[in-house]
Formats: C-alpha cells, sequence, structure tokens
C-alpha cells in the first residue's frame, strides 16, 4: 500500500526556492531605495527644464529678430551711486524698457517686468529700435524703506539693435540701477571711508 501523500501547500517548501523569501520589512526597503534615488533625478530634470526655457526665450527671441533685456536692482543703504558691501538685492520691483527717437520725448516702446527673488528682471522686446534710445528704468520699489530715485542714476541705457557690432545676438544686458533710503545707515560714513572717493584732479 502507497504511503499517503502529504496535504497539498500553496507555499513550495522554503529549500525549493532559488532565493530566501523577504518579510514586508525587508522587501520595503528596495523601494525606499529607489525613491531616494529618484529624488535627485528629479532635481536634475527640473533644473534642465529651467535651463531649456530660458534658451528657448532667447532662441524665439533671436528668431523673431528680437531682444531679451536683462539687469538688477539693487538698494543703495548709504545713497553712494554704487554697489558696497550693505547694498542688496531689491525682488519685486518694477522695471520698465522706454524707447524713443532721438530728440524725442515721445515713447515708441514701453514694456514692464519684475523682478525675481535675487533681483533680476527679464523682458522680451520683439523689434529692432536701432534709430532709438533704450533705456531700463526703475518704476516702483517693493521695498517702502528703499524706495526713493534720483535723476539719471535711475536708469541704464539698452542698446536694442544688431546693427551695433555686439555679439551676443539677442542679450542685452542693462547696469544695475538702484533705488535710494530716504536716511543712509549710521554706518554708511565708516563703510564709505575705505573706498577711494576723491576726485579725478585731486587724486595725486
Amino acid at each position: 500500500m502507497a504511503p499517503p501523500r502529504p496535504a497539498h501547500s500553496s507555499d513550495p517548501p522554503s529549500h525549493c526556492l532559488p532565493f530566501p523569501l523577504l518579510t514586508d520589512r525587508e522587501f520595503e526597503r528596495p523601494k525606499q531605495g529607489m525613491q531616494m534615488m529618484a529624488q535627485p533625478k528629479l532635481t536634475i530634470l527640473a533644473a534642465v527644464a529651467l535651463a531649456v526655457l530660458a534658451l528657448a526665450s532667447v532662441a524665439s527671441a533671436e528668431q523673431g529678430g528680437g531682444f531679451v533685456v536683462t539687469g538688477r536692482v539693487y538698494c543703495d543703504p548709504c545713497r553712494a551711486g554704487f554697489e558696497t558691501n550693505v547694498s542688496k538685492s531689491v525682488p519685486g520691483a518694477t522695471v520698465e524698457v522706454v524707447c524713443r527717437q532721438f530728440g524725442a520725448s515721445k515713447e515708441t516702446l514701453k514694456a514692464e517686468a519684475t523682478t525675481d527673488e535675487y533681483g533680476w528682471y527679464k523682458l522680451e522686446i520683439d523689434q529692432d529700435h536701432q534709430d532709438e534710445i533704450c533705456e531700463a528704468v526703475l518704476a516702483k520699489s517693493s521695498d517702502p524703506a528703499c524706495a526713493e530715485v534720483e535723476e539719471f542714476r535711475d536708469r541704464a541705457r539698452v542698446p536694442l539693435t544688431s546693427n551695433n557690432g555686439i555679439k551676443q545676438q539677442g542679450v542685452r544686458y542693462a547696469n544695475p540701477i538702484a533705488f535710494f533710503r530716504k536716511d543712509p545707515l549710521k554706518e554708511c560714513g565708516q563703510i564709505l571711508s575705505k573706498y577711494d572717493l576723491k576726485d579725478a584732479t585731486e587724486t595725486p
């Protein structure tokens, strides 16, 4: 008489498996590792996407015969007229790019942009303004404590034409422009004393 067969089981004996069974906790570890590896990849992909968008805006301006105007806005707390170690960028400031014919006051172009968290602005201009004067001009500060402007110091000239010998096609960098504090900081005297502010005629 043949011996009775063992009861059927859906799980094969462990010695028949090509690898040991994993517990639920051990099974979760590889999944967590894969998630941790995916996070830096997503960060890299996001950075690449932002770079591609920036390049695309420049490329579109070049193809359309236009320009990308970019520059920075800062606060001059010492009213020095230049950046010092206490100068700070102004995020959320409003900047306008304005063009007009030589000797005329009528504006042929007026475009507006807002600075980012680092004080930088960017504007796309879709036309060539060869026979015009174009400037980036301060319009409004986001910082009430640093919101004053001075004539001629509140703007930067920007050449918006391809017929001027500039090799950087499509991109125009404006000089930094600044808002001023109404009352300079108390330490400004000491700060400015470290700079050589003598007039050219007095310098030996």
